[in-house]
C-alpha cells in the first residue's frame, strides 16, 4: 500500500501501512477480544493493506466487531459531562502547523502597535470566568492555554528563570512587566479556577513542560503542586501524532512523544487522572495512527492512570498545514469511523472512547457512538481553540440537546462526572433536563436561549 496519508500529500515515511498480516486474521482476533498487534490495526484501519482504499463491505465488518466490544465493555449507555472551557492565554511561540488557536508572543508586548485577535486572562479575570459559570450548573472547567513566555510555575520558578543570563532565548522567558496583561503563575491559575467545588482539568505535558523549563524538577514535582493548588485532572492533549517523523513535521518545536509520555507518567504518580487524545487526519498515515494507539495502550498498562480516549480529527481550514499546502482536506467520514472504532478494538484496557461533536457535527458524531464510542463530550460553554482553526459545528450543547439526540439512536444518556465515577441516568420524558452533578446544580437548564449546531454560536469568552 501507498504511504501517502489518505487526507495529506505524497510525502517519504518511514513508516508506511505495509504489513504481512491478513485482513481477515486481524479481524477475527478482534471479533475474539484478542489483544491487537500494530499490523493487526493497521490491517483494521485500512480495511486490509492488499489493496488501495477503503473497502466499504470490511469497514462495516469492523464497526460491528467495535460497536460490539463497545457493548461488552461499557454497556450502553452515552455519557456526557456539564462543563465549562477557560482557556487563559493564546499567546505561545511554539509554531506548531496545525494550530491557529496561538498568537506570537510578541504581539502581546506592551510596545507592540499592531493589532491581533489573541487574549491574556488575569487570574482574577479567570476566576470571575468560573464564578459566573458555576450558576449554570458546570461541574468541570477544561483549561488548555497558549505557552506565554511570562508563564511561569510559581515565583520560585520565576527566581530561576531571572536568573539565566538570556532568558527569552534559553528558557522562553520574558517577565510580566514586558506584557500588555499578566498571566500570573500556574499555581496561581490553579487556585483561581478552583472555586467552588469544580473539578478542574488543565495542564497538558506540553503546558507542564513549559511549568518546568530551565529547572531540574521532575514531572512528578511539578503536577504534586498544581494538585495541591486545585488541579484535580490533566488532559492528554498535545500528543498529535506520537511517532517522531510526523511530529517532525507538523510541530517541530513541540515537545518529544517521550516527554509527553513522562509528563503523562509524572501527573500519574502525583495522583491525577489523566486522558489521552490523538489528533489524525493532516500528514500521517494509518501506521502511525497505530502506532500512537500502541504507545497509548502501553501507557495505560504501565500506569491505569487514562479515563478516557479521545480522537481528534484534524480541522484543518485556516491552519498553516493548509495554508503552506502540506494538506489539502481533513479525513473522511471512513477514516473518522474506522479511527474510533479501531481505537476501541485496540485499546482494550481503556474504558471510555469519546465521540467529538465539536469536531464533527451531529449527524457524524451521533454515528461514531455506533462504531465503538460511549462519551459525547460535555456542554462546552465556550470553545476557542477549534473554531479559531475554522471548526463551525458550536461551542454549546445543552442537556435537552444532548437527550434528545441520544435517545434517537436508542440509547441511554447518563450525566457523568469528569472521573466517570459519579452516574445520573436521565429519562428523557422529564424535559427540561439540566444537570445534578455540579455544586450548584439542581436540574436546572444551563442556558436558556443557547444555540447550537446549525445555529448562531454562542460568543467566546474573548
Amino acid at each position: 500500500m501507498s504511504d501517502r496519508s489518505a487526507t495529506g500529500l505524497d510525502r517519504s515515511f518511514e513508516h508506511v501501512p505495509d504489513t504481512d498480516q491478513s485482513f481477515e486474521n486481524a479481524l477475527a482476533k478482534a471479533r475474539a477480544g484478542d489483544r491487537l498487534t500494530v499490523a493487526d490495526g493497521v490491517e483494521l484501519m485500512t480495511t486490509g493493506t492488499d489493496c488501495d482504499g477503503i473497502d466499504p463491505v470490511r469497514k462495516e465488518q469492523v464497526l460491528e466487531a467495535a460497536d460490539r466490544r463497545r457493548a461488552e465493555m461499557v454497556g450502553d449507555d452515552v455519557t456526557f459531562v456539564a462543563n465549562l472551557n477557560n482557556n487563559v492565554t493564546t499567546a505561545c511561540n511554539t509554531g506548531c502547523l496545525f494550530c491557529n488557536f496561538k498568537n506570537t508572543a510578541h504581539q502581546f508586548e506592551s510596545e507592540y502597535e499592531g493589532d491581533h485577535t489573541g487574549f491574556t486572562k488575569t487570574p482574577a479575570e479567570s476566576r470571575a470566568v468560573v464564578e459566573d459559570a458555576l450558576d449554570t450548573g458546570i461541574y468541570e472547567v477544561t483549561s488548555v492555554s497558549g505557552l506565554h513566555p511570562a508563564f511561569v510555575l510559581n515565583e520560585d520558578h520565576r527566581e530561576i528563570l531571572e536568573s539565566y543570563e538570556n532568558p527569552y532565548a534559553e528558557v522562553d522567558y520574558k517577565p510580566p512587566e514586558a506584557y500588555d496583561k499578566d498571566p500570573g503563575t500556574y499555581v496561581e491559575q490553579m487556585r483561581a479556577m478552583s472555586v467552588g467545588g469544580v473539578h478542574l482539568h488543565s495542564m497538558t505535558p506540553e503546558e507542564a513542560y513549559h511549568a518546568r523549563r530551565g529547572t531540574d524538577w521532575s514531572y512528578e514535582e511539578v503536577y504534586r503542586e498544581l494538585k495541591d493548588a486545585g488541579l484535580d485532572s490533566a488532559p492528554g492533549t498535545a500528543a498529535e501524532i506520537l511517532v517522531p517523523e510526523v511530529r517532525e513535521v507538523i510541530c517541530p518545536g513541540k515537545i518529544s512523544t517521550a516527554e509527553w509520555v513522562e509528563g503523562m507518567e509524572g501527573a500519574i504518580a502525583a495522583g491525577l487522572d489523566v486522558t489521552a487524545t490523538i489528533m489524525y487526519g493532516h500528514v500521517e498515515n494509518a501506521a502511525h495512527r497505530v502506532m500512537h494507539l500502541k504507545v497509548i495502550r502501553d501507557l495505560q498498562d504501565r500506569t491505569d492512570g487514562i479515563t478516557e480516549f479521545v480522537p481528534l480529527s484534524f480541522v484543518y481550514q485556516n491552519t498553516p498545514l493548509y495554508e503552506r499546502g502540506l494538506v489539502t482536506e481533513g479525513a473522511a467520514d471512513a477514516e473518522d469511523e474506522l479511527m474510533i472504532a479501531v481505537s476501541r478494538l485496540f485499546l482494550d484496557n481503556i474504558d471510555n472512547i469519546q465521540s467529538s461533536w465539536v469536531k464533527f457535527g451531529n449527524a457524524k458524531s451521533l454515528k461514531l457512538l455506533n462504531c465503538g464510542a460511549n462519551d459525547f463530550m460535555g456542554t462546552i460553554l465556550s470553545e476557542e481553540i477549534t473554531k479559531r482553526a475554522g471548526g463551525g459545528y458550536g461551542e454549546y450543547r445543552s442537556f435537552d440537546d444532548y437527550v434528545e439526540m441520544i435517545s434517537a439512536i436508542g440509547r441511554p444518556a447518563v450525566e457523568r462526572s469528569t472521573d466517570y465515577r459519579q452516574r445520573r441516568r436521565i429519562a428523557p420524558d422529564d424535559a427540561p433536563h439540566g444537570p445534578m452533578l455540579g455544586p450548584r446544580a439542581d436540574g436546572t437548564p444551563m442556558l436558556a436561549g443557547c444555540e447550537s449546531d446549525g445555529g448562531e454560536p454562542a460568543p467566546a469568552d474573548d
